[in-house]
């Protein structure tokens, strides 16, 4: 083969390699567009761990919190072993907040359970979500592009996103860290409560990448 014929061979072979790469990327969670703060927060329809189908429109007028989570996560681990994901819900519960803990784990995968098994880490855990939606398919997941465990998102009763990202500004599994955190989540619910924007309205998102299929 020639200089010219080669150089060409070779051109072509890292020119599909690179388009192979950007349509992978995506493809991938991570790399979807996030929903914008202030835009209306994508409608979506999944069942909860007790066999019913919820739906986003179902909570219209009311502060809606997404919470995605995988009890293998370390992270996600840290926030329960300690009481804080707890404590948070049952805080914003008790104010009238719809806490909707979301599993985007395919089945096969790490964090992937049953309604019942679900229902169960609930109790054993004296967590307190108003509700557990199973995303085995990862769509809802992808809708939001959400990307670890924990990642949060507040949603305001006009139905505008008013905060994504982490938990806290504290990026790490280590339980110790939970004292004195910054906790964005309740920083962006008190906000609502008073009918303002909150003072950070996205931060990094952090912890376990989430499980999603394929």
């Amino acid at each position: 083969m020639n200089n010219a014929r080669r150089n060409f061979v070779i051109a072509v072979g890292a020119g599909v390699a690179v388009l192979g790469g950007a349509f992978a990327m995506l493809r991938s969670p991570a790399a979807e567009a996030a929903v914008q703060n202030g835009a209306a927060a994508p409608g979506f329809s999944v069942v909860d761990s007790a066999g019913r189908t919820r739906t986003l429109d179902e909570f219209n007028g009311k502060t809606v919190v997404l919470e995605w989570t995988n009890h293998d996560c370390p992270y996600v681990k840290k926030h329960y072993a300690t009481g804080n994901m707890q404590a948070l819900q049952r805080e914003a519960t008790a104010a009238g907040v719809t806490w909707l803990t979301v599993i985007s784990s395919a089945p096969g995968k790490q964090g992937h359970v049953s309604g019942a098994a679900a229902d169960q880490l609930t109790t054993s855990r004296s967590a307190a979500p108003s509700a557990v939606l199973l995303d085995e398919s990862g769509a809802v997941g992808r809708l939001y592009a959400a990307r670890t465990t924990p990642h949060m998102y507040v949603i305001g009763p006009d139905r505008k996103l008013v905060y994504q990202g982490g938990i806290d500004d504290r990026n790490s599994s280590d339980h110790a860290t939970v004292q004195g955190a910054r906790n964005y989540v309740r920083e962006a619910l008190a906000a609502v409560r008073a009918g303002r924007a909150p003072e950070t309205a996205s931060a990094p998102p952090y912890g376990c990448s989430i499980k999603y299929a394929g």
